[in-house]
Protein backbone atom coordinates (compact mmCIF):
# COMPACT_ATOMS: atom_id res chain seq x y z
CA UNK A 1 0.00 0.00 0.00
CA UNK A 2 1.26 3.48 -0.86
CA UNK A 3 2.17 5.61 2.15
CA UNK A 4 1.38 9.21 3.00
CA UNK A 5 2.18 11.57 5.87
CA UNK A 6 -0.86 13.58 6.93
CA UNK A 7 -0.75 16.62 9.22
CA UNK A 8 -3.47 15.98 11.81
CA UNK A 9 -4.28 18.83 14.19
CA UNK A 10 -7.53 17.36 15.48
CA UNK A 11 -9.66 19.97 13.72
CA UNK A 12 -12.35 19.22 11.18
CA UNK A 13 -10.19 20.20 8.19
CA UNK A 14 -7.33 17.88 9.08
CA UNK A 15 -9.72 15.05 10.01
CA UNK A 16 -11.40 15.38 6.61
CA UNK A 17 -8.02 15.50 4.88
CA UNK A 18 -6.95 12.28 6.60
CA UNK A 19 -10.20 10.60 5.56
CA UNK A 20 -9.66 11.70 1.96
CA UNK A 21 -6.13 10.27 1.97
CA UNK A 22 -7.46 6.96 3.27
CA UNK A 23 -10.20 6.94 0.62
CA UNK A 24 -7.51 7.37 -2.03
CA UNK A 25 -5.83 4.18 -0.88
CA UNK A 26 -3.01 5.60 1.24
CA UNK A 27 -1.59 4.02 4.36
CA UNK A 28 -1.74 7.11 6.56
CA UNK A 29 1.01 8.10 8.97
CA UNK A 30 -0.45 11.02 10.91
CA UNK A 31 1.66 13.75 12.46
CA UNK A 32 0.53 16.09 15.26
CA UNK A 33 2.36 18.69 17.31
CA UNK A 34 2.43 19.88 20.88
CA UNK A 35 4.01 23.25 20.16
CA UNK A 36 3.01 25.35 23.13
CA UNK A 37 -0.40 26.18 21.71
CA UNK A 38 -3.13 27.71 23.85
CA UNK A 39 -5.60 25.14 22.47
CA UNK A 40 -3.62 22.07 23.51
CA UNK A 41 -7.01 20.37 23.83
CA UNK A 42 -6.81 19.69 20.07
CA UNK A 43 -4.23 16.95 20.67
CA UNK A 44 -6.82 14.88 22.51
CA UNK A 45 -8.98 15.19 19.42
CA UNK A 46 -6.14 14.27 17.07
CA UNK A 47 -5.63 11.02 18.94
CA UNK A 48 -9.36 10.26 18.94
CA UNK A 49 -9.65 11.02 15.21
CA UNK A 50 -6.63 8.85 14.38
CA UNK A 51 -8.15 5.94 16.28
CA UNK A 52 -11.59 6.45 14.74
CA UNK A 53 -10.22 6.48 11.19
CA UNK A 54 -7.99 3.47 11.77
CA UNK A 55 -4.86 5.42 10.91
CA UNK A 56 -1.81 3.20 10.58
CA UNK A 57 0.51 5.28 12.78
CA UNK A 58 0.14 8.51 14.74
CA UNK A 59 3.15 10.47 15.94
CA UNK A 60 3.02 13.51 18.25
CA UNK A 61 6.12 15.73 18.22
CA UNK A 62 6.84 18.11 21.10
CA UNK A 63 8.53 21.51 20.84
CA UNK A 64 7.72 24.98 22.11
CA UNK A 65 6.92 27.82 19.72
CA UNK A 66 5.83 29.76 22.81
CA UNK A 67 9.49 30.58 23.28
CA UNK A 68 9.22 32.59 20.08
CA UNK A 69 5.75 34.00 20.73
CA UNK A 70 4.26 36.49 18.33
CA UNK A 71 0.81 34.87 18.22
CA UNK A 72 -2.33 34.81 20.33
CA UNK A 73 -2.09 31.02 20.16
CA UNK A 74 1.38 30.80 21.69
CA UNK A 75 1.77 33.99 23.76
CA UNK A 76 -0.25 35.91 26.40
CA UNK A 77 -2.15 37.87 23.74
CA UNK A 78 -5.95 37.98 23.74
CA UNK A 79 -7.68 35.87 21.08
CA UNK A 80 -9.97 38.15 19.03
CA UNK A 81 -13.64 37.37 19.56
CA UNK A 82 -16.98 38.08 17.97
CA UNK A 83 -16.38 38.43 14.24
CA UNK A 84 -14.65 36.66 11.39
CA UNK A 85 -11.62 38.45 9.90
CA UNK A 86 -12.61 40.45 6.78
CA UNK A 87 -11.47 39.01 3.46
CA UNK A 88 -8.34 40.82 2.31
CA UNK A 89 -7.88 42.41 5.73
CA UNK A 90 -4.75 42.32 7.87
CA UNK A 91 -3.45 38.92 8.93
CA UNK A 92 -4.95 38.24 12.37
CA UNK A 93 -2.95 37.83 15.55
CA UNK A 94 -3.90 34.13 15.65
CA UNK A 95 -1.35 33.56 12.87
CA UNK A 96 1.59 31.58 14.29
CA UNK A 97 4.86 32.70 12.65
CA UNK A 98 6.06 30.10 10.11
CA UNK A 99 3.90 27.35 11.66
CA UNK A 100 3.04 25.49 8.46
CA UNK A 101 6.64 25.70 7.30
CA UNK A 102 7.77 24.11 10.56
CA UNK A 103 5.03 21.45 10.42
CA UNK A 104 5.66 20.59 6.78
CA UNK A 105 9.40 20.35 7.44
CA UNK A 106 8.80 17.70 10.09
CA UNK A 107 6.40 15.95 7.73
CA UNK A 108 8.97 16.04 4.95
CA UNK A 109 11.63 14.50 7.16
CA UNK A 110 9.33 11.67 8.21
CA UNK A 111 8.13 11.17 4.63
CA UNK A 112 11.72 10.79 3.47
CA UNK A 113 12.41 8.14 6.11
CA UNK A 114 9.15 6.32 5.29
CA UNK A 115 9.80 6.65 1.54
CA UNK A 116 6.37 8.21 1.29
CA UNK A 117 6.22 10.74 -1.56
CA UNK A 118 2.84 12.19 -0.56
CA UNK A 119 2.27 14.72 2.23
CA UNK A 120 -1.26 15.91 2.99
CA UNK A 121 -2.21 19.19 4.66
CA UNK A 122 -5.68 20.62 5.35
CA UNK A 123 -4.86 24.10 4.05
CA UNK A 124 -7.79 26.11 2.70
CA UNK A 125 -8.01 29.50 0.99
CA UNK A 126 -11.75 30.16 1.27
CA UNK A 127 -13.14 29.96 4.81
CA UNK A 128 -9.88 30.75 6.54
CA UNK A 129 -8.29 33.62 8.41
CA UNK A 130 -5.96 34.95 5.73
CA UNK A 131 -2.85 33.06 6.83
CA UNK A 132 -0.09 33.38 4.21
CA UNK A 133 1.06 29.77 4.64
CA UNK A 134 -2.29 28.44 3.41
CA UNK A 135 -1.95 29.93 -0.09
CA UNK A 136 -1.45 27.70 -3.18
CA UNK A 137 1.70 29.57 -4.20
CA UNK A 138 3.20 28.83 -0.78
CA UNK A 139 2.40 25.12 -1.04
CA UNK A 140 3.81 24.98 -4.57
CA UNK A 141 7.00 26.67 -3.40
CA UNK A 142 7.37 24.25 -0.48
CA UNK A 143 6.93 21.29 -2.81
CA UNK A 144 9.63 22.65 -5.09
CA UNK A 145 11.93 23.15 -2.11
CA UNK A 146 11.21 19.63 -0.83
CA UNK A 147 12.46 18.15 -4.07
CA UNK A 148 15.65 20.22 -3.91
CA UNK A 149 16.46 19.66 -0.25
CA UNK A 150 16.17 15.91 0.34
CA UNK A 151 18.56 13.07 -0.31
CA UNK A 152 15.72 10.85 -1.53
CA UNK A 153 14.73 13.29 -4.26
CA UNK A 154 18.24 14.32 -5.34
CA UNK A 155 20.39 11.20 -5.04
CA UNK A 156 19.16 8.88 -7.73
CA UNK A 157 15.85 10.76 -7.81
CA UNK A 158 14.17 7.93 -5.90
CA UNK A 159 11.24 10.05 -4.72
CA UNK A 160 9.33 13.05 -5.99
CA UNK A 161 7.52 14.66 -3.09
CA UNK A 162 4.02 16.02 -3.54
CA UNK A 163 2.22 18.42 -1.20
CA UNK A 164 -1.47 17.49 -1.36
CA UNK A 165 -4.07 20.01 -0.20
CA UNK A 166 -7.40 18.45 -1.19
CA UNK A 167 -9.45 21.07 0.67
CA UNK A 168 -7.63 24.04 -0.78
CA UNK A 169 -10.48 25.59 -2.76
CA UNK A 170 -13.44 24.11 -0.89
CA UNK A 171 -15.79 26.08 1.36
CA UNK A 172 -16.14 24.95 4.96
CA UNK A 173 -19.61 23.59 4.13
CA UNK A 174 -18.19 21.55 1.24
CA UNK A 175 -15.47 20.21 3.53
CA UNK A 176 -18.00 19.12 6.13
CA UNK A 177 -20.20 17.44 3.54
CA UNK A 178 -17.20 15.61 2.07
CA UNK A 179 -16.09 14.41 5.49
CA UNK A 180 -19.59 13.33 6.46
CA UNK A 181 -19.80 11.27 3.26
CA UNK A 182 -16.53 9.57 4.24
CA UNK A 183 -17.78 8.82 7.75
CA UNK A 184 -15.73 11.39 9.69
CA UNK A 185 -16.99 11.64 13.27
CA UNK A 186 -16.93 15.40 13.79
CA UNK A 187 -17.88 14.98 17.45
CA UNK A 188 -14.25 13.96 17.97
CA UNK A 189 -12.80 17.11 16.40
CA UNK A 190 -11.85 20.43 18.01
CA UNK A 191 -11.68 23.88 16.44
CA UNK A 192 -11.71 26.46 19.25
CA UNK A 193 -8.62 28.63 19.71
CA UNK A 194 -9.50 29.61 23.28
CA UNK A 195 -10.91 26.65 25.28
CA UNK A 196 -12.73 27.65 28.46
CA UNK A 197 -11.78 26.35 31.93
CA UNK A 198 -14.99 24.28 32.11
CA UNK A 199 -14.15 22.40 28.91
CA UNK A 200 -16.40 24.38 26.60
CA UNK A 201 -15.43 26.06 23.36
CA UNK A 202 -15.50 29.85 23.48
CA UNK A 203 -17.93 29.94 20.56
CA UNK A 204 -16.68 33.39 19.54
CA UNK A 205 -13.13 33.10 18.15
CA UNK A 206 -12.80 33.13 14.36
CA UNK A 207 -12.19 29.38 14.26
CA UNK A 208 -15.43 28.71 16.17
CA UNK A 209 -17.29 31.13 13.89
CA UNK A 210 -15.95 29.53 10.70
CA UNK A 211 -16.95 26.12 12.05
CA UNK A 212 -20.47 27.28 12.96
CA UNK A 213 -20.92 28.91 9.53
CA UNK A 214 -19.75 25.73 7.79
CA UNK A 215 -22.16 23.43 9.62
CA UNK A 216 -25.05 25.86 9.12
CA UNK A 217 -24.42 26.12 5.37
CA UNK A 218 -23.96 22.36 5.10
CA UNK A 219 -27.32 21.82 6.77
CA UNK A 220 -25.75 19.56 9.38
CA UNK A 221 -25.91 19.95 13.15
CA UNK A 222 -22.49 20.33 14.71
CA UNK A 223 -22.15 17.36 17.10
CA UNK A 224 -20.18 19.57 19.51
CA UNK A 225 -23.45 21.32 20.25
CA UNK A 226 -24.53 18.15 21.99
CA UNK A 227 -23.45 16.50 25.19
CA UNK A 228 -20.25 14.56 24.69
CA UNK A 229 -19.46 11.04 25.82
CA UNK A 230 -17.65 12.20 28.94
CA UNK A 231 -20.77 13.79 30.30
CA UNK A 232 -20.08 17.52 30.00
CA UNK A 233 -21.28 20.10 27.57
CA UNK A 234 -18.54 21.26 25.22
CA UNK A 235 -20.38 24.06 23.42
CA UNK A 236 -22.53 26.66 25.20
Amino acid sequence: MKKAVVLLSGGLDSATTAAIAISQGFEVHALSFSYGQRHLRELESSKAVAKSLGIHEHLVINFDMGQIGGSALTAPIDVPKGERPPEGGPIPVTYVPARNTVFLSFALGWAEVLEAPDIFIGANINDYSGYPDCRPEYLEAFEQMANLATKASVEGKKLHFRINAPLLRMTKAQIIKAGAALGVDYSLTWSCYDPQPDGRTCGRCDSCLFRAKGFEEAGITDPLLKKNKRGFIIQP
